[in-house]
């Protein structure tokens, strides 16, 4: 079976408010699924769905062929999750923390919290209070109750959240480790948007609580924009040249020619040349490519402008 996550037309509704509507997505097998969205667009209550936390409107949501629902117990042993902020025990040291995880799981081995605290890097926190902890690494104690049990399938919410820099690198890192060395299938929701596009594989984006793109991380190059910047004394002879000689989509904007033209991305050096024998030398020669953040903003205000 390739799809370990399938939704078919989910929504949910609160009172006239749609949270999420008709929602149809799909995770497969070893794949990392990063869920994009503004604040409010869904994706926190998509979560609550996926896992039986909240109940559907209408529709359904289906793990690894099963139809989800909230007393379909075994299907959780396969699950390990985090959603929002992670709860803890605010009294209970890290260590007590997993201990109790560890047996509410029912899982046999003592040494499963000696190894999930070393893996989440939280041995010199250890024997310190969970509310003593600072938010990043109460972020990493929830990710270890996530991990504990060795789960075939992640759904994370914000995972990162609160994690320093370095602290990301190495979520990314294990990530990816689960997924390509683990069989892990991995649902990620962020709003780190250039963060996810390092390690996704495949990328939704839903706006309103409608699923407005969803697209193959090695499409993203194709599909961002790519701009030919230019600046030179006159830029409106410059960009007169520029029209004549058949390059296409140019435009004159904060005091820079900018030109969408293929032809002319593609081959900047002949813009170049063209100029240079105008007697028009450009100052700046530069390739703008739309990134990950850019391109999630443009689908929004595109979706926005057809309501």
């Amino acid at each position: 079976m390739n799809d370990i996550i399938k939704t078919e037309n989910l929504s949910r509704e609160y009172g006239d408010v749609k949270a999420v509507s008709s929602l149809n997505l799909s995770v497969r097998k070893r794949e990392i699924y990063g869920f994009l969205g503004l604040n409010g667009a869904g994706k926190t209550t998509t979560i609550r769905m996926l896992l039986g936390m909240v109940r559907p409107t209408s529709g359904a949501v289906y793990i690894q062929g099963e139809k989800v629902h909230a007393n379909h117990t075994e299907l959780w042993k396969k699950i390990g999750h985090l959603v929002e902020t992670p709860n803890s025990y605010p009294n209970l040291t890290v260590r007590e923390n997993l201990e109790i995880i560890r047996r509410l799981r029912l899982l046999p081995d003592k040494a499963n919290v000696k190894t999930i605290i070393e893996k989440l890097q939280l041995g010199p926190y250890t024997n310190r209070k969970a509310k003593n902890l600072s938010l990043g690494n109460k972020q990493r104690l929830g990710l270890a109750k996530a991990l504990i049990h060795t789960p075939e399938i992640l759904i994370l919410d914000e995972p990162t959240n609160g994690l320093d820099p370095a602290g990301i690198h190495d979520v990314r890192e294990m990530l990816n480790d689960l997924a390509e060395n683990h069989d892990v299938s991995i649902f990620i929701s962020s709003h780190i948007l250039g963060e996810i596009s390092r390690f996704a594989t495949r990328i939704g984006i839903i706006h309103e609580g409608r699923l407005v793109e969803e697209i193959d991380a090695g499409q993203l190059e194709s599909l961002c924009k790519k701009q030919l910047l230019i600046r030179t004394k006159d830029l409106r002879a410059a960009h007169e040249i520029i029209v004549k000689n058949g390059f296409k989509n140019s435009k004159i904007e904060n005091e820079t020619i900018k030109i969408e033209d293929e032809a002319a991305v593609q081959n900047p050096d002949k813009v170049a040349t063209i100029l240079v024998n105008a007697n028009c030398p450009p100052s700046l020669l530069y390739i703008k490519e739309e990134d990950l953040e850019s391109y999630f903003l443009r689908i929004i205000n595109k979706n926005e402008s057809i309501k």
